[in-house]
């Protein structure tokens, strides 16, 4: 595969993972938060900062029953209609200009996920280096397509999707004309749980697509994300929040400021980690190499005595021949005086 650049940040094995701090609508409906949001999490060494183009007409139905209506106990949006929380949660478009320029005024990139072709065309004019698409959005192939025919990269998030619906998925994009292919394993739960997430099928996914893949992650805290670094994540997206006492529709599973420095610098440790398939000592463990366990001469002996159970013993360091000689020593004669803390060498016996 080769690799992937935006922004002059290159995607793939050999780089550190690319790590995006998601907005989403933790902004609080204040512009002055969502750019203290962009400051913060720059500070926190992120590379991206993505935030979602839609308004809650494009997204739903001004309906507050039945099945615009959320009623799962289980959720953390119920007793709302969809239409209003994606009033509350979105993003003025007004706003984007500023957030993208402050972005790039920290050497971050900055970009969205757009909901319908209106917010494609009003992201391409602004001049947007990458798109993201949402998992609730991968099987809505017509929208695909135009962010395809931009020929910049994609990334899409697999939430709820099949096998099959992914093939067609990437299929359809890559006929369009992206190039530039990430998928991104996701649970479409909020937030979700580790034993939900099966970051398995990532090295499966890179396998099956022959494209990069990372992850975007709704569990709570860093561990995920780190072990998908071991298994070829190259991207990780997790939701940022100044506080999460502050509040907001998807706070409950946001990383306060510490918690992403936390990642970008684990999931950096994690890739160095990886290195390649390696037996023996590495240039610097030889240096370790003297403090083995060898055989040592535990008593003061004379000429001519026998080795025994009593005078010989496997110890650090590691000077004198290896233990696994130990039984071959034993009732053999020394030729020579040696004094208590000499090493075995076969040059000592008869």
């Amino acid at each position: 595969m080769k690799e992937i650049i935006i922004n002059r940040k290159k995607i793939g094995t050999g780089y550190p993972p690319l790590i995006i701090a998601e907005m989403s609508g933790n902004h609080n409906r204040s512009i002055e938060r969502a750019l203290e949001i962009v400051e913060t999490a720059a500070r926190a060494g992120v590379h991206a900062l993505k935030i979602q183009t839609y308004t809650a007409d494009t997204m739903t139905l001004d309906i507050n029953d039945g099945e615009f209506y959320i009623d799962d106990p289980n959720c953390l949006w119920k007793g709302k209609s969809l239409y209003k929380l994606y009033q509350e949660a979105y993003t003025p478009w007004e706003w984007h200009q500023p957030i993208f320029d402050r972005c790039k005024e920290l050497g971050i990139i900055g970009f969205s996920t757009p909901f319908d072709h209106k917010a494609v065309d009003f992201l391409e004019s602004l001049d947007v280096p990458c798109y993201k698409i949402a998992s609730f959005e991968n099987t809505d192939l017509p929208l695909i397509r135009k962010v395809a025919a931009t020929g910049k990269p994609m990334l899409i998030s697999t939430g709820m999707a099949t096998v099959a619906e992914l093939d067609e998925t990437v299929r359809v994009a890559r006929e369009a004309g992206c190039q530039d292919l990430i998928l991104l394993k996701c649970t479409s739960t909020y937030p979700a749980s580790p034993e939900n997430t099966n970051i398995f099928t990532i090295p499966h996914m890179r396998e099956l697509f022959r494209c990069e893949v990372g992850l975007s992650d709704h569990t709570v805290g860093i561990g995920v994300a780190v072990a998908s670094i071991a298994l070829g994540a190259t991207v990780i997206e997790k939701h940022f929040t100044l506080s999460r006492a502050d509040g907001g529709v998807d706070s409950a599973f946001s990383l306060e400021p510490e918690e992403m420095r936390s990642l970008v610098i684990e999931s950096e440790r994690a890739w160095q980690a990886l290195g390649q398939i390696s037996y023996g000592p590495t240039e610097k463990e030889t240096a370790s190499m003297r403090y083995r366990r060898s055989l040592y001469i535990v008593q003061d002996m004379k000429a001519g005595d026998v080795l025994t159970k009593e005078n010989l013993r496997a110890v650090r360091p590691g000077l004198g021949l290896p233990p696994k000689y130990y039984e071959v020593l034993l009732g053999k004669r020394i030729k020579q005086d040696i004094r208590k803390g000499t090493p075995i060498r076969w040059e000592l016996l008869e």
